[in-house]
């Protein structure tokens, strides 16, 4: 289950890679846009203000993220994206930190360039930090004695998962796109208590918290807690910085 709330307690840090995604879409009247993976909407509606007649597809894999969407008034359904094919009419396709989460998914790329019209619009970003301390920390915690039989590691994301925006240039090109792509590190600055747990708590520490119970959600987190705290230290002002690696790429249908 995804909770929504957690999700959305750093949203405006969040949603910085989405507009800076979405900034190099040039589409000026596109007839569909499609949100693959919307989350909790509050992005969404943000494409149906910039492109107000078009028609605004949106969907996600979590009934929770879906119900918070429709709360924000997105027509959202829940689906997963590898079943996703785009309608005749869909001109832009944007899918903001979420094929991190599909293995193999440079494989759908392809697939979805050659059914898109010539000259829609396609932008993808997804983290690049997963050799981040942060998520070096959750990996090495999860294969530590005391948690590997329980965890089991096996829902544990991969650096491999995701190559570098050269990497999303070479597929893309080759489907018949041209290609911006780049990477950025936001420098994010956190604060309160552990605030860089509360922030993999929304997101990287997903998949842990989907295999543990509740007993032994709370006793790993306050394993992971000092850790974290080491590797992130508190600044005399109070903020803690958390570098956040983030891989775009926006291609244009060509042929």
């Amino acid at each position: 289950m995804w909770d929504p709330d957690k999700y959305l307690a750093f949203d405006d840090l969040r949603a910085r890679p989405f507009f800076d995604l979405v900034g190099r879409v040039n589409a000026s009247t596109p007839r569909r846009v499609a949100d693959l993976g919307c989350g909790p909407g509050n992005l969404t509606t943000t494409l149906a203000t910039r492109w107000p007649g078009a028609t605004v597809e949106a969907f996600d894999s979590s009934p929770e993220m879906v119900a918070a969407a429709r709360e924000h008034g997105i027509d959202a359904t829940v689906a997963d994206v590898r079943d996703w094919m785009p309608a005749p009419d869909t001109d832009v396709v944007v899918t903001n930190a979420v094929l991190q989460w599909v293995p193999n998914h440079l494989d759908l790329l392809p697939r979805w360039i050659d059914a898109l019209p010539d000259g829609a619009w396609f932008a993808l970003q997804v983290p690049g930090n997963f050799d981040a301390p942060s998520h070096l920390a959750i990996r090495d915690l999860a294969h530590s004695e005391s948690w590997r039989a329980t965890l089991n590691s096996g829902g544990l994301l991969n650096r491999e998962s995701v190559p570098d925006p050269a990497g999303y240039a070479a597929v893309l090109t080759a489907a018949g796109c041209q290609v911006d792509a780049w990477e950025t590190t936001y420098l994010q600055p956190l604060t309160g208590d552990d605030p860089v747990l509360e922030w993999v708590t929304g997101t990287a520490l997903h998949p842990v918290r989907d295999a543990l119970e509740d007993a032994d959600w709370a006793r790993f987190r306050a394993e992971l807690a000092p850790i974290l705290r080491t590797a992130y230290p508190r600044q005399p002002d109070g903020t803690t910085w958390l570098p956040f690696r983030r891989v775009f790429a926006v291609a244009r249908k060509t042929k």
